[in-house]
């Protein structure tokens, strides 16, 4: 077996061991929260034999760890329970919501990506000039800003007065693609406003800490441009710690639009887990909750697989 695949395999054990420690986080800060389960689904008008019939409906009744290793087994399983507000199932119900979140993140990559690459590469060709300056303290600007603010600005200046886009991007019945990204447009703008700083100025350190290599030394005595030293020599070394970076915001983009969705109104896994918390839908915050803490490691595998395969000494390592 090849060292890349005992890699992705010690990853994957990683992972699921995380998963794991991350399970049993979920179970545990959901028990903590005060309050009966049942009572608050009941209603304070119940009486005290239909709450004791409910919480011995729902399993309530016995101990903490034959609960968890119930649930456990059945995530494993496949099932993520019923929802306590309305008794669909909680696969269903996130089926649902996750094509319009992964829209979302994948909306705000697609302009977040590349547009981090050319700022960090021109804010690197550029370094110490007016640019550099500018983009460097509008990306410091942005990332200092939470998400919210950004957003509120964004609709004051962009959907309040007549602006071009809605304030609200609820989606409701059949939506064309062009009537989705319009609606869409500020909350993943407000996206990529917010990951854009750190992979800008990750593009740009990385490929500075390279130009004072020796075999970019000798591209220029060659009489190469600098826009092609940078691309051509300078770029495809500087991937390893690029890819990172761009993975861990992607990851962000899927799993931190909890704030973004609800004040957009956007009908993704944020905006159903702040409305699960609010009924207190157990079932429901767990499931999400797993399903964010599975993106992120899987993200995060995927970068790892991907930096070592950008850098041959660690592909031909002997």
């Amino acid at each position: 077996m090849s060292h890349i695949s005992t890699m992705i395999l010690q990853r994957l054990a990683l992972g699921l061991v995380t998963l794991f420690v991350v399970s049993l986080i979920i179970f545990l800060g959901t028990e903590l929260l005060p309050g009966d389960f049942a009572q608050e689904i009941l209603g304070q008008s119940a009486t005290p034999e239909t709450v004791a019939a409910l919480r011995n409906q729902l399993g309530l009744n016995d101990p903490m760890l034959v609960r968890y290793a119930n649930w456990l087994g059945d995530v494993v399983r496949g099932d993520l329970g019923q929802s306590l507000a309305n008794g669909q199932s909680v696969s269903e119900l996130i089926g649902r919501r996750l094509s319009w979140t992964l829209s979302l993140a994948l909306y705000a990559a697609i302009i977040a990506v590349p547009l981090s690459l050319i700022l960090g590469i021109l804010a690197a060709l550029f370094r110490n000039s007016f640019f550099d300056r500018f983009a460097n303290a509008s990306a410091l600007t942005s990332i200092s800003f939470p998400e919210f603010f950004v957003a509120y600005i964004l609709i004051f200046y962009l959907a309040g007065a007549g602006g071009p886009f809605p304030s609200m991007s609820s989606m409701r019945g059949e939506v064309s693609w062009g009537e989705y990204l319009h609606r869409a447009f500020l909350p993943a703008l407000t996206l990529t406003l917010v990951v854009t700083a750190h992979m800008m100025r990750m593009t740009r350190a990385a490929i500075i800490n390279l130009l004072a290599s020796p075999y970019i030394e000798m591209a220029r005595l060659k009489g190469m441009s600098p826009m092609r030293v940078i691309v051509k020599h300078a770029l495809p070394n500087a991937l390893a710690p690029i890819i990172n970076v761009i993975a861990l915001n992607l990851a962000y983009l899927i799993t931190g639009v909890v704030v973004v969705e609800v004040v957009f109104v956007y009908p993704g896994l944020g905006q159903l887990m702040v409305d699960s918390v609010s009924a207190r839908d157990m079932p429901v915050v767990q499931g999400i909750a797993l399903i964010f803490a599975a993106a992120y490691v899987l993200l995060n595998l995927t970068a790892d697989v991907l930096a070592t395969l950008s850098n041959p000494r660690l592909v031909h390592r002997r």
